[in-house]
């Protein structure tokens, strides 16, 4: 009977991170209300933040600013590059929400005047579908998009959701 809870126990534990991984979220740009900024040094760039994290097809991002100053602009990775402010997208409403709907990098730049140039940009690589539910294999860095060397992440909610849930399966099995 002990052997069959520790079965069901791990088992619902296991659902329970395989689903918490597949649900869509709504990311926080930066994490924080005020990040869509020039950066005041390397470690506050947005870069930084989109290597830590996972994002999944069907995740959105969240921007708060103020849209009679700054505005959003997704680009190509030569735009990107050389701060083209001709966008494929252009958002400048202060509260701009955009679904990543495809794997692969997404490129996003400041479209306030001289603001890109000054390190507000960042781009983010959105998982395919046969890495969804490993979180094994790494998303590659922006840097890898960028020409220079590639900094591996080192965490993200998905990970830190999913180990938690390890954790708690552990938990309850110790309990039976």
């Amino acid at each position: 009977m002990a052997c069959f809870q520790r079965a069901v126990a791990c088992a619902l534990a296991l659902v329970s991170f395989f689903v918490g991984l597949s649900q869509a979220k709504d990311l926080l740009v930066g994490g924080k209300t005020d990040a869509w900024k020039i950066p005041s040094s390397e470690s506050d760039s947005l870069n930084k933040w989109a290597e830590e994290a996972r994002f999944l097809v069907g995740d959105s991002l969240d921007w708060k600013y103020d849209g009679q100053k700054d505005s959003v602009l997704q680009v190509t990775k030569e735009a990107y590059a050389s701060c083209n402010t001709s966008p494929i997208e252009e958002y400048k409403d202060g509260n701009t929400k955009v679904k990543l709907d495809r794997s692969g990098p997404f490129y996003f730049i400041s479209g306030a005047q001289g603001h890109c140039e000054k390190g507000q940009k960042f781009v983010l690589v959105v998982l395919s579908q046969k890495h969804r539910h490993t979180g094994i294999s790494p998303a590659p860095s922006p840097a890898e998009f960028e020409g220079g060397p590639a900094v591996a992440p080192t965490s993200s909610a998905y990970t830190l959701r999913g180990g938690f849930l390890v954790a708690f399966g552990v938990l309850v099995l110790g309990l039976f």
